[in-house]
């Protein structure tokens, strides 16, 4: 049917044609209908042909849909790998002590090594794993000292410790809720150590909202509670802790901030503990004499000198628990530019005066007069970043102790020097 069709169609202008041509041409008109007719064939056949290839690509298209892998599934799993992080450093130090308490200098080689990771659970939930090393359980320090004698000499395994293990909870923008053994939430001016060393990782709850006042006051109230020791037949010793501050941006550039911080430390007096060392507390019969309710007041000033940041500050501190004689600490000190961008450089600068009483010595700066309280004297350090991940570093204490009737000391010079190589990934 359809090839008469075709055929038909064809003769229709030829029928036209023949009523004006010659009888001679009727015949070369014919050839030349039945060649267009055989054209429309050939095209016919390849239409069919590229229909039947169609349907078999199809086919084949629902048959591989059928059996790929649900969408999103991959996507899922790196969605996941994503919300991990880990980050770690290595410090390499050189030490020199020169202190009056020893007949010669001690030189020795240490080295700090930690690991963290991070995971975001949901968007208001989130875990901290650290890893550190350390050659004992004290909680102002992760550093392992290379041959140390009678633990760990002679190229042994060295240690690795739990350092951090939280959760944070952070459901509003600015608050956030942490449970377990954390980084130390309160703020410290100048990153003074005189009451936490900088590696102390405390243990328990805390909290901290940060909130604007204005476009150019903020404001942030920390609180915690933390525990010392866990008493099984009795009260546990703890520290309570709480801290305000306040921020103010100049329309300088620079900015101005003050804060008031109270540690209340709960059953310090006739206490001991094994991993805090007393350097410098008044003990009685082998325990802590005093009862530690420590109130700090602190401030600092950030500005520019042209494109060189400077930044000044202080901190005063009173153990108001009463009964000790020696319980008043502050500082001063200053930093200079910042180490940031490889080539660039930071200098900084602290003075501060320690009474014996005035902080928790087990707890504070462990470099500072070979650790604790009742000293006093200088710190001077210089930074130098050597690219974007490695950074070279110079600290010097020139400091002595106070006298003291308890400890014995009685002003000795206690010079530390340290070389550091940090290298963060």
């Amino acid at each position: 049917m359809r090839k008469t069709l075709v055929f038909a169609l064809a003769l229709v202008p030829a029928m036209v044609l023949v009523g004006q041509v010659r009888a001679d041409e009727v015949g070369d008109l014919k050839k030349e209908v039945e060649r267009q007719y055989d054209v429309l064939l050939k095209m016919q056949a390849k239409l069919l042909e590229l229909e039947e290839g169609q349907k078999k690509n199809s086919a084949a298209i629902a048959e591989t849909s059928a059996t790929a892998p649900a969408p999103g599934s991959l996507a899922e799993k790196l969605q996941w790998v994503e919300k991990l992080r880990i980050t770690g450093d290595f410090r390499y130090r050189h030490e020199n002590q020169d202190f009056d308490t020893r007949s010669d200098e001690r030189d020795r080689q240490r080295i700090r090594a930690r690991i963290k990771l991070e995971a975001d659970v949901t968007d208001e939930w989130s875990v901290i794993f650290r890893l550190a090393s350390g050659s004992s359980d004290s909680p102002t320090s992760t550093n392992q000292t290379l041959g140390e004698s009678g633990a760990g000499d002679g190229f042994s395994s060295k240690d690795i410790w739990l350092d951090l293990a939280y959760a944070d909870w952070h459901p509003l923008d600015g608050l956030n809720v942490m449970l377990g053994k954390m980084d130390n939430p309160f703020y410290a001016a100048g990153k003074h150590q005189l009451i936490w060393d900088g590696d102390v990782t405390p243990e328990g709850i805390a909290a901290g909202y940060a909130f604007a006042l204005s476009e150019a006051t903020s404001a942030q109230v920390t609180g915690g509670g933390f525990w010392l020791e866990e008493n099984s037949s009795g009260s546990d010793a703890a520290v309570w802790g709480v801290q305000g501050m306040l921020k103010h941006k100049l329309d300088d550039g620079s900015h101005i901030a003050g804060g008031v911080s109270y540690y209340d430390f709960v059953r310090l007096e006739g206490n001991a503990f094994s991993n805090l060392s007393q350097k410098g507390n008044t003990w009685t019969g082998g325990m802590y004499a005093y009862d530690y309710n420590i109130l700090e007041a602190f401030g600092e000033y950030g500005f520019k000198i042209g494109d060189m940041p400077f930044g000044i500050y202080g901190t005063h501190i009173t153990n108001t628990a009463g009964g000790a004689d020696e319980d008043q600490a502050w500082a001063l000190g200053c930093t200079v530019n910042k180490a940031k961008n490889p080539g660039s450089w930071q200098f900084g600068y602290e003075y501060r005066d320690v009474e014996a009483d005035a902080v928790v010595a087990g707890l504070s700066d462990s470099d500072f007069i070979d650790g604790g309280t009742g000293g006093k004297g200088h710190k001077f350090s210089l930074a130098y970043q050597l690219s974007k991940n490695i950074q070279a570093g110079l600290t010097y204490f020139m400091a002595e102790r106070h006298d003291n009737r308890i400890t014995g000391y009685d002003g000795q010079d206690m010079n530390l020097f340290q070389g550091d190589i940090v290298i963060k990934f």
